[in-house]
């Protein structure tokens, strides 16, 4: 059945993308270094000079984090299982004391010696090639699908207007592209801000005037959890004993991802102080209580009867069709910009790796600023045509299957980066082992179950533990580590040299 043509909403739905294209093209004249030749560098244009204070880091890290999918999967993950997709919650809590403990000590260092990605503090830290690079590539490798995503967030705002075919996603990320390209990091951070004002609008309308036209909140759960026990395999309202080791472990292993992300960092790096980002732990869990009542929306579409078998457009549906189609038309835009933002960043990221970090270190030469900045705006471009070519080309559940796999394996970075911030006890060669043990492990549970779940059961002395594959492959990764670590001491194996000093993380 073709969805029919909502010419209001699609209006509407035009005018704030345009709106946020005239700002992102703008905000090359934002902030701008006054020096010529410190516009045309990788750190100008890649971390935007690392000038961000408190109120727009907030607006570009909470961008960052929460994405346009985050607003269309969590609540879809409520309407398809029920509870178990409350994870999302309690991960983003845990994730902010770690943000406050670790992400400023990086931040310091990293100011002080140039640092424009995690890989390059693990380079100074360890003074490693080889795990330079696999730091760099797992990070790479973890954000393309992640970019995909974000455009199947906005397919499925699209496509609910009754616009079809392809040229919508590519004209929408011709102009992403070419914003981008100009402005760099302050393109998003400048778009962040409409985004999120436009998202609180949405979830604040969602959550108080749905429930009401829902019957209110006491017959939205009683709708939903009729709802759900009709669902193959049946979803519930409260978790069951066996899914509480699976709840909590994708609890804390996306926690430790959430912050390793390079996207994340290229977020946290902007900051112009490391005050800035612990401000910022403290005030970024507004946007977990934003997420709580996100999720919530896909109790609500159960209650208000929305019926689709692609659960990507749940959230979409129940705005369109529950609001006048011009409010309709706005919360549609606001989930389109939500995916602009952090695809952006991302590519942003992605492209500051593989310069610094790739390319620097198999390259025969060092760069100069400027050919850092050039070569980093052409990978972001090339970036961005491969994540779209991606969902144009192969099947989106191609892009969450490894999606599932980015985060298992960006939680690998955690002894190399999270473990290097407090202690230079382990041996990088180790570090390498390790990494390449839970990379492996963690790619074998996934793959073990066909790439449909990151849950594994664990068989571990006589019981069955269903736990977040991340988690032990993670601790795999650091035993084996902390075991070669003391071997390969013994055996006289290069350390590597330590570029930094413990005054560079005192404070």
């Amino acid at each position: 059945m073709t969805t029919p043509l909502h010419t209001t909403a699609l209006a509407v739905f035009c005018f704030f993308f345009l709106l946020v294209t005239f700002a992102g093209f703008w905000a090359i004249r934002w902030r701008r270094a006054p020096d010529q030749e410190a516009q045309h560098s990788l750190e100008e244009w890649g971390l935007a000079g690392r000038r961000f204070g408190t109120l727009i880091t907030w607006f570009l890290v909470g961008g960052d984090l929460y994405t346009a999918y985050t607003v269309i999967a969590v609540p879809a993950l409520l309407y398809g299982v029920g509870a178990f997709g409350f994870f999302a919650v309690p991960y983003a809590t845990i994730a902010y004391p770690y943000m406050m403990l670790v992400l400023p000590r990086i931040w310091k260092v990293s100011h002080k010696h140039g640092y424009v990605t995690f890989a390059d503090f693990v380079r100074g830290r360890y003074g490693n090639r080889w795990l330079t690079l696999a730091i760099a590539v797992t990070g790479i490798l973890a954000l393309m699908p992640y970019i995909a995503l974000q455009i199947v967030g906005l397919q499925a705002a699209i496509a609910v207007m009754g616009i079809h075919g392809e040229w919508p996603l590519i004209a929408a990320f011709l102009v992403l592209a070419a914003y981008t390209y100009s402005s760099g990091l302050r393109a998003p951070a400048m778009i962040a801000i409409v985004k999120d004002v436009m998202l609180y609008i949405m979830v604040l309308a969602g959550v108080l005037i749905l429930p009401y036209k829902a019957g209110g909140y006491a017959h939205i759960f009683h709708a939903a959890a009729a709802a759900l026990a009709t669902h193959h395999p049946a979803g519930s309202l409260l978790l069951h004993p066996p899914q509480f080791m699976a709840y909590s472990t994708l609890a804390i292993g996306s926690a430790i991802a959430l912050m390793l992300y390079p996207h994340t960092a290229t977020g946290v790096l902007s900051a112009s102080s490391g005050n800035v980002i612990r401000r910022n732990a403290a005030l970024l869990p507004a946007y977990s209580f934003l997420l709580g009542l996100i999720a919530l929306l896909g109790y609500v579409a159960l209650a208000l009867g929305v019926q689709t078998k692609d659960t990507s457009s749940v959230v979409p549906l129940l705005f369109l069709h529950s609001f006048p189609e011009w409010f309709g038309g706005f919360c549609l835009a606001a989930i389109g910009i939500g995916a602009l933002v952090p695809a952006a960043i991302m590519s942003i990221a992605a492209a500051n790796l593989f310069t610094r970090n790739v390319w620097g270190e198999l390259a025969s030469r060092p760069m100069t600023p400027r050919e850092e900045s050039s070569m980093a705006k052409v990978v972001s471009l090339v970036v961005k045509v491969g994540a779209l070519a991606f969902i144009l080309l192969l099947p989106t559940q191609y892009a969450i299957q490894l999606q599932l796999l980015g985060g298992i394996w960006i939680a690998q970075l955690f002894p190399s980066v999270v473990c290097g911030v407090y202690t230079r006890w382990f041996h990088p060669y180790a570090l390498v082992a390790g990494w390449a043990a839970g990379m492996y492990s963690g790619t074998a549970m996934a793959a073990a179950l066909h790439l449909k779940s990151s849950v594994y059961p664990l068989h571990l002395f006589g019981h069955v533990y269903a736990m977040y594959a991340a988690v032990p492959a993670l601790v795999l990764n650091l035993l084996v580590a902390g075991l070669l670590t003391p071997l390969f001491h013994r055996m006289k194996l290069s350390a590597g040299s330590d570029q930094t000093s413990a005054e560079d993380y005192a404070g």
